[in-house]
């Protein structure tokens, strides 16, 4: 990976005691983008600083270096321009390996987010450092979801991958017990599997409403693959055409990504109820969420959500904002909430029912109050940031206590 104009490699060169890497652009408006600020934060706290070797893009530095309270981390970014992701995972993963290949004497702790920056942490042959695999998905389950010609033999070879991934880790994070189950099905021991949700902050003072909001609307923010159901929430909104209600989606990737979702808009009739926002800034995003009259998450039961699991930032973020959140009735969800006591739970894919979830809300205006209310609490008990703070920071006291272990 090439520096980024006018930075001494010797000066970039550090010795760092921790890493962690992620096949994610960061920063970005995403999700992922969230929790990787959150989780890296707290391993350079840990460990006094260190890198974050993550991708990037055009606009970004291929080189920075943060100064945190902490210590000094130094970011660093891949560009990788081949037309095929499987590719780019290759890519990133050779340049890890050379990475950590050029640190391993001073590395203690190397924290990774997927497979594929997994396998070259756990690779190396006189590896010292321990490793800690947070599992948030696994791409032989959201491949094919994802792409429909993907071959049975690549889906094989990823398994595969996968399955090395999983064996020569130290320590496993997932933010969600439907994950940490798959995982013991996978042939990881309970005794090294930690559960971390994520975390939400519930804000001192209600963010402002934004100047071109409509003067009632429900919101959708975040990524649009397929198992995130946004068409399902377009067809419940379809329904409601008898309100005076609009659906505004802020989405998490460029609009280019949304055109499938816009023709369906057109398609369905409903267009003009339909208002759309794209990469938005996490502030802007909470200025949104906060004026709702309620938010949506109609996730699928899609085997990314019910065999892989998630741990869905958008209902945590809903919840912490005070505003109720229609969700789908799906494990990952009843992790967070409950039916009537702090949201409103629905038959997953069933957009009648999400209609109608949504116009209860939208008729009892008291009854959305109090499940706002109670959800922000619920947050405020069980899902902040400094719980995950505090539950990885005891993950990694965890694994340094653990033995070595070496490459098989």
């Amino acid at each position: 990976m090439t520096q980024g104009p006018g930075v001494d490699p010797s000066t970039a060169a550090s010795r760092p005691r921790s890493l962690y890497g992620a096949f994610d652009r960061f920063p970005s408006s995403k999700g992922a983008a969230t929790h990787i600020a959150h989780a890296a934060g707290v391993l350079f706290d840990t460990y006094a600083g260190g890198h974050l070797f993550v991708l990037g893009d055009d606009l970004l530095p291929r080189f920075q270096e943060v100064h945190r309270a902490t210590g000094p981390v130094q970011v660093f970014r891949s560009v990788w321009p081949h037309p095929s992701e499987l590719a780019r995972t290759q890519q990133h993963a050779r340049a890890l390996a050379a990475h950590l290949a050029r640190h391993r004497h001073t590395l203690e702790l190397v924290h990774i987010r997927d497979p594929w920056s997994a396998v070259p942490a756990t690779a190396h042959p006189e590896r010292p450092w321990r490793t800690v695999f947070e599992v948030n998905g696994l791409p032989s389950i959201e491949l094919p979801v994802r792409y429909e010609n993907v071959s049975a033999g690549t889906l094989d070879r990823v398994r595969a991958l996968e399955d090395h991934a999983l064996a020569e880790a130290d320590l496993y994070v997932t933010p969600s017990s439907v994950t940490r189950a798959l995982l013991q099905a996978r042939g990881i021991p309970a005794k090294r599997i930690v559960c971390v949700p994520n975390g939400a902050e519930v804000p001192a003072v209600r963010p402002e409403r934004p100047a071109e909001a409509p003067a009632c609307y429900v919101l959708y923010f975040g990524a649009v693959q397929p198992w995130q159901g946004v068409g399902d929430a377009l067809r419940a909104m379809a329904r409601l055409t008898d309100l005076d209600v609009k659906l505004v989606i802020v989405s998490s990737v460029r609009e280019k990504k949304c055109r499938y979702l816009a023709r369906m808009a057109r398609r369905l009739g409903i267009a003009d109820r339909v208002v759309w926002r794209y990469e938005l800034p996490r502030v802007e995003v909470a200025r949104w969420v906060a004026h709702a009259v309620a938010t949506v998450a109609p996730l699928t039961r899609s085997p990314r959500n019910v065999v892989q699991g998630c741990c869905p930032l958008k209902v945590l973020e809903s919840m912490a904002q005070g505003t109720p959140v229609v969700a789908s009735d799906l494990p990952v969800v009843r992790d967070l909430m409950d039916h009537r006591v702090h949201g409103w739970l629905v038959p997953a894919e069933r957009p009648a029912a999400m209609a109608r979830g949504i116009r209860v809300l939208l008729d009892h205006p008291s009854l959305a109050r109090t499940l706002g209310m109670a959800a922000q609490q619920r947050v405020r008990d069980h899902f902040t940031w400094e719980r995950a703070t505090q539950e990885l920071t005891m993950a990694y006291r965890q694994v340094q206590e653990m033995p070595r272990r070496t490459a098989s």
